[in-house]
């Protein structure tokens, strides 16, 4: 009994730093107890985030964590996701949850004082209707079918606005909004060029080149969306164009791309460091001067680090882009006509974008 006795302190349940099961950062660090501990940062609320995927969406969704934090700093944040990943951790979010059975329970024991569901999938609205919170933004779901949801008129609009442009093609090719401004204006913001929140890039030492602009290529479209792939030809032309200009083009892409990229390789010369993981394909591209890409995660990842952008689209509306003013999209002439398409119906309209258009705004970028 005496040896309990001794164990009786305070516990600062509502710090931020506190988690329960596991010793908290300050304590593991510099051996402090909650009893007159400086780290100590109460909190008076939580806040959720509902962003299951794609990747990409979750990172373009972190912008929106600038202004909670700025608006609430004194909540913890949770995040519900399908890649915990791609969510920084602290100082923006205190509590990161895959969504499975263990992460719903926890959950389930917490009231929010808001709740932001921007998925549309029925899954995101059921949890969002389950969960208990103050306020609800985004998207709940009733009987089975997914709804449109907010508190003030300007969220709930916002909400329906995005849901509609889902579910018409012409209401989506009309839209002029960007995706952040969309999510910002679904949880009562108006979106004011906030960047991505990206951790600090791994250093892995790559040979890089030494002299001239390296322009990383990146020669993929990722399996959903083969509309979007660009001729193998066309790579080799805007290769060989960029480095008979002084620059030096850089091979970019995983493994669906690793074939692809060893034959331009034989052919061209250009740079190719192989497949790698994520990390480390993020630390090369960092390094790049300017990216060459579809819409794929190394253009998230390029806006992510800031790198200037030349931007191949042909099948979504370009609107839905935030490239903070670095970047340059560029299209096929005439346009194409396979909205939102996984399989182009009037034979490839990728073959209409000339490699001497995207060495022109390659070089207008780089003047810049």
């Amino acid at each position: 009994m005496n040896f309990l006795s001794n164990l009786q302190e305070p516990v600062h349940t509502d710090c931020r730093w506190y988690r329960g099961h596991l010793p908290c950062k300050p304590h593991k660090e510099h051996g402090v107890h909650c009893d007159g501990c400086k780290y100590y940062e109460p909190t008076v609320g939580d806040i959720l985030i509902i962003k299951l995927g794609a990747m990409g969406d979750v990172m373009r969704t972190t912008p929106l964590l600038r202004r909670l934090k700025k608006d609430f700093p004194h909540h913890r944040i949770h995040w519900l996701t399908d890649f915990p990943d791609a969510v920084p951790g602290s100082p923006w979010v205190d509590h990161i949850y895959k969504l499975d059975t263990r992460s719903m329970v926890q959950l389930e024991q917490i009231h929010f004082d808001r709740l932001f569901c921007l998925d549309k999938d029925p899954e995101a609205a059921a949890v969002a209707t389950k969960l208990d919170a103050h306020k609800k933004y985004g998207y709940v779901i009733h009987n089975g079918v997914v709804h449109p949801f907010g508190i003030e008129q300007f969220s709930k609009q916002a909400a329906q606005h995005k849901w509609l442009t889902g579910l018409f093609d012409d209401l989506s090719k009309a839209n002029t909004l960007s995706y952040q401004a969309e999510a910002f204006a679904i949880c009562g913001y108006e979106f004011s060029g906030e960047e991505y929140i990206m951790p600090s890039p791994v250093a892995h030492g790559f040979d890089l080149p030494p002299l001239g602009k390296r322009i990383g290529l990146n020669t993929g479209c990722g399996g959903r969306w083969s509309t979007r792939l660009w001729p193998e030809e066309h790579w080799v032309s805007l290769i060989k164009l960029l480095q008979a200009k002084g620059y030096s083009p850089i091979l970019l892409g995983g493994p669906d791309e690793d074939e692809r990229n060893k034959k331009l390789h034989a052919e061209t010369n250009a740079v190719y460091y192989g497949t790698m993981p994520l990390n480390k394909f993020d630390s090369l591209l960092s390094e790049m001067d300017v990216v060459v890409t579809a819409v794929t995660m190394a253009m998230h990842l390029a806006i992510g680090r800031q790198r200037p952008l030349v931007l191949f689209n042909n099948i979504f509306n370009r609107h839905e882009f935030e490239l903070y003013g670095r970047g340059e999209f560029i299209e096929p002439d005439p346009p194409c006509k396979c909205y939102y398409a996984q399989s182009c119906q009037y034979g490839g309209c990728m073959q209409n974008l000339a490699p001497e258009r995207v060495t022109a705004a390659v070089e207008r970028i780089i003047r810049k």
